[in-house]
Parts: C-alpha cells; sequence; structure tokens
C-alpha cells in the first residue's frame, strides 16, 4: 500500500517532474481497488500543504517550487517568521503587508522572494493558510455600546483585535477576561469576528491570572469521560497477572528522591557494591506502558498533551490522577509494576555492562532532595539515626554520581550553573515567596544517575537498529557562534578551533576558565543564546551539550510522552526479540510524527510555565515599589538593561531612565556605551536599583539605576566596520555644516543690523 512517505520520497527525486494525478497513479502501479484510497490520499496530502497541484493540475513538492510549508511566528509589531516543517532550513521573514490574513500559530505555504533579507533570512509571502492555528483567543473584553464589543488579545503577537457582536457577547461586561471563539478570521479590510464562549471573571479577581494563561495556551484541564472511564478500570494495586514474565526486585533496597512537593513519582534508584569493586547502579522507571495501550483513549490523550505541565500552582498531568499519582508512581512500601535498568560502572566511571528487563519492585522509602543533602552534606544526626540502614547506600550514591559527573565533563559536556526560581503562592495564589532554587549534591545524584540511564538504553537500542524516539540537541548555529568567539576576546578569551567543527569540550574549557569571575554571568549567558534548542527526533543526532553520542529520555514516562513510547517498544523487542517488517514501518510513519507533536507540546508547556513564573514574580513585587536591590546586569539592548536580582527577579532599567549621557547599543560586545562620558553597562555588571513600577498585564518590572558598583573599565574597542565608519563620517560632514550655517547666519544677522 502506498503511503504518504512514499509519495513525498518520490517527488523529493532529482529525476522527478510534476505529474498528474492519473499519471501518479500509473507511476505507483495503483489496482482498480486501490485507486479511490490513492485519490483520497492527495488530496489530504495537498490539502496539507505537503504537496502542491500546480495550475495545470499537476503534483509536486513545495521544496521544488520555491515554496515553503511552516509554522507562522507572530510578532507584536505585525510582521512574522515562517518556521519551516523542515529543520534544516532557514526561517522566512515576511513583511506584514504580506502576511495575507495569517495569524501566530497558523500552518502556511510561503512563496519565497529572491531578495534575501540578512545572511540568514529570506523573505517571502504567505499564498496559503493551510491549518489556523488558533481557534479561540483569551483577551479582555472592552465594551463600546450595548451594541457591540471587542477583545484585545493578551497574547501580543495576535496583532488584531476581535469584534464580538452584541448577541455573542454572553453575558462580558467591561473589563472582564474572557475566552472569545473566532468564527471569522482576518481577510482584506475585514477585523477577525468571534463570540465569547467563557467569562472567566475580572483580571484582579483570585485565580483568574492562572486561567487566562492555562487557556491562552490551550492547556486542558479535564479529561475526556472515555479517559476516564478507563482509568477508573484499571486496578488500584498491582495483580498476581500482572508479574508474568517480570524479574521480582522487591527485596532489593531502593528508594525514590524527588522534591517535597512532588506526587508522580517515576524513577527509583537502588545500588550495590560488587566483589569486583565495581558498583551495580539500578535505575527503576514506572512501567506507564503496560498500561496505556498503543491506540487507546488514554494514549490518545497523553499523545495530544505531550507532557505534564508544571505551573506555579498546580500541575496539568499527562495522565489522570489516578495513574500519574496512583498505580504508576512509585509510592513507598507497595508493589509497582517497572522497567529497570542495571548498569555496572567501574572505578573510572564506565559503563562496562548493563541489562534492561521488566520488573516488579517495592521502594523502601520516599526520600526528598532536601533529605539526602541533610544526610550526606550536613550529617543531620536525627535524619541518619531515622535511615539507619540505608545511610551507607547514600553516601555510595553520592561518591558515584560525583564520578559520573566528572566524567561526562571530562569528555566535555556542558555544564550551565544558572539558577532557577521557585514562587511560592497561599491558598488565594498570591504569591509570598520567591527564592532561587539550590541545586546540591542530591539533585545532581538523580540527574547523573538519569542521564547515565538515558545514554545505555538510547545506544542499546541504536544498536538494535529499531525505530526510535531520540533526545537530540544540534550543533550551535554557526553565525552565533562566531559572534561568541568574537564577543569573548573583548575579555581577553580565545577558543581553539573554527565554529562550523566546534566541539563541546572546547566551550565546557571556557566555562571552566571564566568560574567565578566577573566575566563568568555574561559568557555564560551568550554562550546560552548561541545554543539551539533540544528536541526529539526519530533519528539519533547525538546531544551536543552532553557530548553525548546517543541519547532519549527513558526515565519519566509518567509525564512526558516520547518516554511512553519507547517503553512500548523496548517491550516489544525484549518479548519477541525483534519487530516484524510491518511493525517497523508503522513505527517509522508513526515516531517522527510523535518527536514533532512532543517537541511542539514541550515548548507550549516551557512557555506556560515562564510566563506563570513571571506573572507571580511582578505580583510579588508590587508592594516593593520604592525599595532597593542589588543585582546583575542579565541583559542589554538598544532600548534598556536587563537587571536580575538574588531571587531570580528580572527587570528593566529603560536607556530613557540613564540620564547622564546619551548611550549607544554596541552588539558585538551587548553593551551600551555612553557617548560623552564612555561610561559602559554589559551583562554581568553589578548594579543597585530601585523598584518604580510593575506592569501586571505586561508582566513587567521596571527599574531605575540607583549606582553602577564597578570600577569603569574601558570603553568596548568596536570592530572596524565600513558601515559605520561611512556613518560617522557623514555625521561628522553633517556637525561640521550646521556650524558653518549657524556661522554665516551670525554675520548675515551683524550685517543687517549694521
Amino acid at each position: 500500500m502506498v503511503t504518504e512517505r512514499d509519495i513525498q520520497q518520490f517527488m523529493l527525486e532529482k529525476a522527478y517532474k510534476p505529474l498528474t494525478l492519473s499519471e501518479l497513479m500509473e507511476s505507483f502501479a495503483i489496482e482498480e481497488e486501490e485507486k479511490e484510497t490513492f485519490v483520497q490520499l492527495v488530496e489530504e496530502l495537498e490539502a496539507e500543504g505537503k504537496i502542491v497541484k500546480t495550475r495545470s493540475e499537476r503534483y509536486g513538492v513545495p521544496e521544488r517550487m520555491n515554496l515553503l510549508r511552516g509554522t507562522m511566528q507572530g510578532n507584536p509589531k505585525g510582521f512574522g517568521f515562517v518556521i519551516p516543517d523542515d529543520p534544516h532550513l532557514p526561517d522566512l521573514y515576511v513583511h506584514i503587508s504580506d502576511m495575507n490574513g495569517a495569524m501566530d500559530q497558523d500552518i502556511v505555504l510561503a512563496r519565497i522572494h529572491k531578495k534575501r533579507l540578512d545572511q540568514r533570512h529570506q523573505e517571502g509571502e504567505v499564498v496559503r493558510i493551510l491549518k489556523r492555528g488558533r481557534t479561540s483567543i483569551v483577551g479582555t473584553f472592552v465594551s463600546f455600546s450595548e451594541y457591540f464589543g471587542v477583545v484585545i488579545p493578551d497574547d501580543r503577537r495576535i496583532t488584531t483585535d476581535i469584534f464580538v457582536p452584541p448577541e455573542a457577547r454572553k453575558g462580558a461586561t467591561d473589563g472582564q477576561k474572557v475566552v472569545v471563539k473566532i468564527i471569522h478570521y482576518p481577510s482584506g479590510i475585514h477585523s477577525a469576528e468571534g463570540e465569547i464562549t467563557e467569562v472567566l471573571g475580572h483580571g484582579d479577581d483570585p485565580g483568574v491570572d492562572i486561567i487566562s494563561i492555562i487557556r491562552k495556551h490551550g492547556l486542558p484541564e479535564s479529561f475526556l469521560e472515555e479517559v476516564i472511564a478507563e482509568a477508573e478500570a484499571i486496578p488500584e494495586n498491582v495483580q498476581p497477572s500482572d508479574l508474568k514474565g517480570r524479574r521480582d526486585l522487591r527485596q532489593r533496597k531502593m528508594v525514590t528522591i524527588d522534591g517535597a512537593d512532588a506526587k508522580d513519582l517515576d524513577d527509583a534508584v537502588s545500588i550495590e557494591q560488587l566483589e569486583n569493586g565495581n558498583i551495580r547502579l539500578g535505575v527503576h522507571i514506572a512501567d506507564v506502558s503496560y498500561y496505556v495501550k498503543e491506540g487507546s483513549a488514554l494514549d490518545r490523550s497523553a499523545f495530544e498533551r505531550g507532557c505534564s505541565v508544571y505551573l506555579v500552582d498546580r500541575v496539568i498531568p499527562m495522565l489522570p490522577k489516578r495513574l500519574s499519582n496512583g498505580i504508576c508512581s512509585l509510592n513507598p512500601k507497595v508493589d509497582r509494576l517497572a522497567l529497570s535498568c542495571d548498569m555496572e560502572i567501574d572505578q573510572d566511571g564506565k559503563v562496562v555492562d548493563y541489562d534492561i528487563y521488566p520488573s516488579v519492585i517495592c521502594t523502601n522509602e520516599r526520600m526528598t532532595y532536601d533529605e539526602i543533602k541533610k544526610i550526606v552534606v550536613d550529617g543531620d544526626q536525627e535524619l541518619i539515626q531515622k535511615y539507619a540502614d540505608l545511610v551507607d547506600d547514600f553516601r555510595l550514591m553520592a561518591d558515584l554520581a560525583r564520578l559520573l559527573r566528572k566524567k561526562r565533563l571530562q569528555r566535555g559536556a556542558i555544564d550551565f550553573d544558572f539558577a532557577e526560581a521557585k514562587v511560592i503562592v497561599d491558598e488565594q495564589g498570591k504569591p509570598i515567596e520567591v527564592k532561587a532554587r539550590q541545586r546540591s549534591i542530591a539533585e545532581q545524584l538523580i540527574e547523573e544517575f538519569m542521564l547515565a540511564a538515558n545514554e545505555t538504553v538510547a545506544e542499546h537500542f541504536f544498536r538494535l537498529e529499531v525505530p526510535f524516539i531520540y533526545r537530540i540537541h544540534e550543533s550551535p548555529d554557526v553565525e552565533k557562534l562566531r559572534a561568541f568567539f568574537e564577543f569573548v576576546t573583548s575579555f581577553g578569551y580565545s577558543i581553539k578551533g573554527r565554529p562550523e567543527r566546534i566541539k563541546p569540550r572546547v566551550l565546557q574549557d571556557l566555562l571552566e576558565q571564566v568560574k567565578g569571575k566577573p566575566e563568568e554571568t555574561v559568557i555564560s549567558t551568550i554562550m546560552l543564546r548561541s545554543m539551539k534548542q533540544a528536541k526529539y527526533a526519530a533519528e539519533s543526532l547525538g546531544h551536543f551539550g552532553l557530548a553525548a553520542t546517543y541519547y532519549t529520555h527513558f526515565t519519566s514516562p509518567i509525564r512526558r510522552y516520547p518516554d511512553l513510547v519507547i517503553h512500548r517498544i523496548i517491550h516489544e523487542v525484549l518479548q519477541h526479540g525483534s519487530l516484524s517488517v510491518k511493525r517497523i514501518d508503522q513505527l517509522a510513519d508513526f515516531l517522527p510524527e510523535a518527536a514533532k507533536q512532543s517537541s511542539i507540546r514541550e515548548r507550549v508547556a516551557i512557555d506556560a510555565e515562564r510566563e506563570t513564573n513571571e506573572l507571580k514574580k511582578a505580583e510579588f513585587m508590587l508592594d516593593k515599589i520604592g525599595e532597593e536591590y542589588e543585582g546583575i546586569i542579565s541583559g542589554v539592548t538598544s532600548f534598556g538593561i536587563f537587571v536580575q536580582l538574588d531571587q531570580t527577579i528580572e527587570g528593566m532599567i529603560h536607556v530613557s531612565y540613564l540620564t547622564d549621557d546619551y548611550y549607544h547599543y554596541d552588539d558585538q560586545s551587548y553593551s551600551l556605551i555612553g557617548e560623552r562620558t564612555g561610561k559602559i553597562y554589559r551583562i554581568g555588571d553589578p548594579v543597585r536599583i530601585r523598584v518604580s513600577k510593575v506592569d501586571l498585564d505586561e508582566r513587567r518590572i521596571d527599574f531605575e539605576l540607583v549606582e553602577h558598583l564597578i570600577e569603569q573599565k574601558t570603553p568596548v574597542k568596536e570592530k572596524p566596520n565600513k558601515k559605520k565608519k561611512e556613518k560617522r563620517k557623514k555625521e561628522t560632514e553633517n556637525k561640521k555644516g550646521r556650524r558653518r550655517r549657524k556661522k554665516n547666519a551670525r554675520k548675515r544677522a551683524v550685517k543687517k543690523s549694521s
């Protein structure tokens, strides 16, 4: 049977020339009984923009027709970028006049102009909107009269207001937060029109702020009835029939180690000193795939959600709580089904042997990061006595974690040490504390053990050549890296090698050189910005940041869909020894789609989590206006300076607040330089600020500068630039011309008066 992939690959061949539908059927030797199915497949592909039909009714792929298929990323100023489906292609800039009704998140087909906007981006225009990305929008209802009103979107990337006729208001009053369903999308001179489907309440009502963000990102708070029904049908406890084909590890000592507020415990660890001097590390992961069957309502729901979302005041789980907090959670002293990965690790931190198998476990204790730290680092006698039979294991775990971390850094893994924020809210959702989350040996312990298991599983199944989902992190963008290389020279550092052949070890060496120095923050920040985002893929492309050749996500199937999928594949391979050709073909079609969907949902979750954090940080600072703090410059732009305080709260000092001079932005050194004084503000500089304003709608905190706390450095010497030289020359000539005109005017005035 002909598949979507068959048609696309056929059309991508160099010898291919656009064919009619009948010619395509002839090329694929379609039988009479298959014609209807084939025609339907071609029409679906054409409707999705994956293939294109020309005016002469011939079919081809967009790539061969100067067209690009991708997702529109809107900008508050009205223009946008098409992010191509093919990750190897650059983004396409679309001018506001060429958007042609496209909105943020729409799937579009765009024509590429010959003109190149800059070295990285081409310019183009939207020729077809394939699928609307948003059907509903969250915003503020503004009533202009009893006859009509508009909804102003909260998301500034939606640049059009939504007209709401009187019959579609659903009782909304002026200033309320609402959800509006789009009935008519913007077209030509006509604006978007919609009907209000939900009134959330006034913006200052308790809980409305978080609900608005949840609705804005389309996060599903509840599960469909069929999903709940499937979850309810699963027994609360492990049944004797569930143990078939599993190793019984219920007598092995093991614990879970998580944050104090975690309820979905999906990983447990065990450790044992072997007679040969090596260590056997066991990583035991909740066997969610045993309960969530492929194609079930639970599975379809998990695919759509992609992952659990952890907001400041709640968790939106990927699976119903009966599973995520119940039968699939590795709660202490109860039997649970697991997939185990035992690794024998030698004294150099190398995995010399391993075993992956289904198991049944019973964890001894539910430990927290804080408790492990108090036992291993602080020597808390009360806790040591309480967990006396496990203390030696904890100490051995800590030693092994240090060894694994040392080995990982030696091979070149990049270790960024940025503080993460934890916002504490009360029952009403009001922030009462914001603090930096500290990474102790306890967090590092679990991190290193999970990394080891993920790498071991990834390499094993890569070697077996079975379809799989990998976690990949591609090499940095060459142009961004080249700019970073130039940037660090202003601090007296040099990086060996060429940007296009960079090794992570080189970048980690630089981080070690700047550790503890004033420029550490600025160099770490700019290095991170030069990196690409990690994502999921159906091919193993390695993980640059971890300096890992093979890497996957195996350890969190409760909260990540890719982990759940690969657990199924692991079970199949362990049970049958291999996969059938039919199954391999099926997975080859499905896994790229699952990887893409999971990557998209991960970004949505990150954006929602970040937005709720920023909102609550801003709310926390509402009663701090006028107070002074010390902070570090965390970002510099042409319009101002971003400053981060100790508890990770960030605010901006607008350039207009820097009244002692006129400041120019230098994009090579990421700094503002005073025209007259030569004073420099750049990332990493300590400053003292005063909180001047808080805007909850914009999630923005404004600071004003009290004092620059460092001795001024010599102004950054700008790299010679022909355009800049010409600009300076022209400015000088203009100044001379103005002086000459003023002088002549004075002479004429004197002459006239005399």
